[in-house]
């Protein structure tokens, strides 16, 4: 996450950071520009900042050096980086909980199929 203090600034650090990221062997997955909002407490005599999102998958070496860079630019006002992974890796431990509670209740048998790799067309195209 990235605050800048302009839109024009944010366009810029954003595209800085993808330069950056991709020229040293990572990703950018996704690239939310979420605009122009009210902080919550002043930062350097500014009250609102321009938000922008930034997912990105790679080695740490690509966000130390984007992190060393957003600390030297005076347009950006604050940063965050937060690693998603160890996130994601529970969130899909729920979900396959999830798919396993529904194949073991009985009677559902929209969840059987679903867990057989069936759809509905499938099922339609076998009756006929």
């Amino acid at each position: 996450m990235i605050i800048a203090s302009a839109a024009v600034d944010a366009i810029i650090a954003v595209l800085a950071a993808q330069k950056i990221i991709t020229d040293q062997g990572g990703t950018i997955v996704k690239t939310e520009m979420m605009g122009k909002r009210r902080l919550a407490y002043e930062i350097n005599h500014k009250k609102d900042g321009t938000y922008v999102l930034l997912e990105v998958e790679g080695s740490g070496k690509e966000i130390a050096e984007v992190e060393r860079r957003m600390r030297v630019n005076d347009q950006i006002l604050r940063y965050m980086t937060v690693r998603v992974d160890e996130m994601r890796r529970r969130a899909d431990k729920l979900k396959n909980r999830r798919a396993r509670k529904a194949e073991k209740r009985p009677g559902s048998g929209k969840a059987k199929a679903v867990a057989a790799g069936s759809t509905d067309a499938d099922d339609e195209e076998s009756a006929a």
